[in-house]
């Protein structure tokens, strides 16, 4: 599997067997009963549907009513077709039973897969449209119930072998001579393969267009967009995409759909035109003119032939689906075995010492520009250091590199003495406390949004004193549920929405709940007022004494809080040092915070006021 996701074309060629096998293990992993279960299931109806009751019972009713037969003998076989009846009940109970429980089993475990996946990969990936592709294909698996087709299928298709090998084992002990009008149907297996793989071609090259519809109908749907739909005209704009997202679909089918009309005839005329015009002919002709066919055999030649029509457009229609489905399984398999840039080193990362940049220089998947180059600095232990710079400066890109969310593209950075590619990415990444510019709340209880799980009574109370601190629990006391009140009302009439201060705050709690070394706080107070930016700043200066603490923020006034400021442009570190030597040097840093200072003073008599 390449690195990058590669986006899939027409002519894409994929084993069908292997396929198939790897969903039949993908089921098995998840439940062992469901496909047993349901071939049971399959096989029970088609044998005794299709020969037991519409060839073998006839053939003895019939041959009974021309006196060949006893009635006492009838009397025993119909007591041996209630047995089988009775049986045949008890297994269809007893598999459905198993099916539900089976089926519910496999779609967890399958939904909780693709989610662990789609978590797992390379943030880069989020950046790639043949990414998201790829989920949209894999997500198709479960939301076009493909494996509940797929066991339907494996189970008809045996079924419905068993139920030709009986029914043609009957014919021939009539006249071998039918099997000629049978022998075409190989012709329709093979047709209903090229098809499916028609079909498969058509589904793929509307991936991207289901998504754009996808994408559109989640957009007028959010809470999000509503506004911004109301107030502008961007509601024309969306919709126009998922018109002609609409529009391409439908060049694709007409595309297709000459081949596949042709392909659907073929099969028809040697799956059925042929088989039928024959057989009946021929066994016509053998009745009329008394070549050894009595009315018993006529009868069951008539039954026998229908019933292997459709165990052949049964078997037929079963090898097609399973060839396309196999295709989607592709499509699955591609997802789960896509290997991460991101190996993870070997080693525990320990208690934070510190944290060097050394020449790092990173430019974007696909990018031709670095955003970062050459970029040296160091931060020990207990250092609260402050990245300022104007935006695109690189300096959320260097929180990206710390946190392994990319690798450098050239250099090394270094924690506690060695690369951080020597590390666990997980133990790496426990070190860090970190609230993001585009900080997100979760439609889940504001507790559950703090502690990121369900929390017990102690880590209510750790909640509730880091909501305390970031300055959102007076707003979650006057909520229905206090801390109990789900974030949103999409799910809960008793949710609430907050404000987009109350939602920073909020998601600011989350780092003081945490057992953290180092806290990155990308632009904290973005959507604070000064006095709550006050606040926050002071709590945090309590709550991260003796840790590490690392700002990003375009409010000067974090910086002068700072023992270290690292002044960054165009991807380099202009400058660096305490807020005392910046301003004395004049240069980059004097002049921004010197643009910055009649705000400051503003705020600053606030503060003072509210103090």
């Amino acid at each position: 599997m390449p690195r990058r996701w590669t986006p899939l074309h027409e002519d894409i060629k994929v084993p069908v067997f292997k396929n198939v096998i790897y969903a039949m293990k993908i089921l098995f992993k998840a439940d062992k009963t469901l496909l047993p279960a349901a071939i049971i299931a399959q096989v029970s109806t088609q044998v005794f549907s299709l020969f037991f009751q519409g060839v073998l019972f006839l053939k003895v009713l019939l041959n009974i009513i021309q006196g060949n037969m006893t009635f006492e003998y009838f009397l025993r076989v119909l007591l041996l077709f209630l047995g089988v009846g009775l049986v045949y009940e008890i297994i269809i109970i007893a598999s459905d039973y198993a099916q539900n429980i089976g089926w519910k089993k496999v779609y967890k475990g399958l939904n909780n897969r693709i989610f662990e996946k789609a978590c797992s990969v390379d943030v880069e990936c989020y950046e790639d449209p043949a990414f998201y592709d790829a989920y949209q294909r894999a997500t198709e698996i479960l939301t076009h119930s493909i494996f509940m087709s797929f066991i339907i299928d494996m189970s008809m298709l045996l079924g419905n072998i068993i139920s030709l090998v009986l029914v043609i084992g009957i014919v021939t002990t009539i006249d071998p001579v039918y099997l000629i009008f049978l022998a075409p149907v190989g012709i329709v297996f093979a047709v209903e393969i090229i098809k499916s793989k028609l079909l498969y071609k058509r589904d793929l090259s509307m991936t991207t267009n289901q998504r754009v519809k996808a994408y559109s109908q989640r957009t007028v749907f959010l809470k999000d967009f509503s506004k911004d739909m109301r107030t502008s005209n961007i509601f024309g704009v969306v919709i126009n995409r998922f018109n002609r997202a609409v529009q391409d679909n439908i060049r694709i089918i007409k595309k297709y759909g000459m081949k596949l009309f042709i392909y659907s005839m073929i099969g028809s005329f040697f799956g059925e035109f042929i088989p039928i015009v024959g057989t009946y002919s021929f066994a016509s002709y053998q009745f009329i003119k008394d070549k050894g066919l009595d009315i018993s055999g006529f009868s069951v030649v008539l039954a026998s032939i229908n019933s292997v029509r459709q165990t052949t457009t049964g078997i037929a229609d079963s090898l097609a689906e399973l060839t396309n489905m196999a295709l989607y399984f592709q499509n699955l398999h591609d997802f789960f075995d896509y290997e991460s840039k991101i190996k993870s080193g070997t080693e525990e990362a320990g208690e934070f010492e510190s944290l060097e940049f050394k020449n790092v220089s990173f430019k974007y998947p696909s990018a031709e520009d670095y955003s970062i180059k050459n970029v040296s600095f160091k931060i020990n232990r207990g250092e609260t250091v402050a990245l300022v710079g104007v935006n695109g400066a690189g300096k959320t890109t260097l929180v990206k590199l710390m946190l392994r969310f990319y690798d450098v593209t050239e250099g090394e950075i270094i924690y506690n003495g060695k690369s951080i590619k020597e590390y666990k990415t997980d133990s790496l990444r426990r070190r860090f406390a970190t609230v993001f510019q585009d900080y997100k709340t979760f439609a889940l209880s504001v507790y559950e949004n703090v502690i990121c799980h369900e929390p017990d009574t102690e880590e209510r109370l750790l909640a509730e004193k880091a909501l305390k601190q970031s300055g959102a629990w007076k707003k979650i006391q006057t909520l229905p549920d206090g801390g109990d009140t789900v974030l949103t009302r999409e799910f809960d009439e008793n949710g609430a929405g907050l404000s987009g201060g109350e939602t920073q705050k909020t998601a600011v709690a989350r780092m003081f709940a945490k057992n953290f070394d180092i806290a990155i706080l990308d632009e904290p107070s973005s959507a604070l007022d000064p006095i709550a930016e006050y606040n926050m700043y002071e709590n945090l200066i309590t709550a991260t004494e003796n840790k590490t603490v690392i700002y990003i923020s375009h409010r000067l006034s974090s910086a002068v809080l700072s023992d270290k400021i690292i002044v960054l442009g165009n991807g380099r570190v202009l400058e660096s040092g305490t807020h005392t030597e910046l301003m004395q040097a004049g240069k980059d840093y004097a002049k921004m915070f010197e643009l910055q200072a009649s705000r400051y003073r503003d705020e600053e008599s606030e503060v003072s006021d509210y103090a």
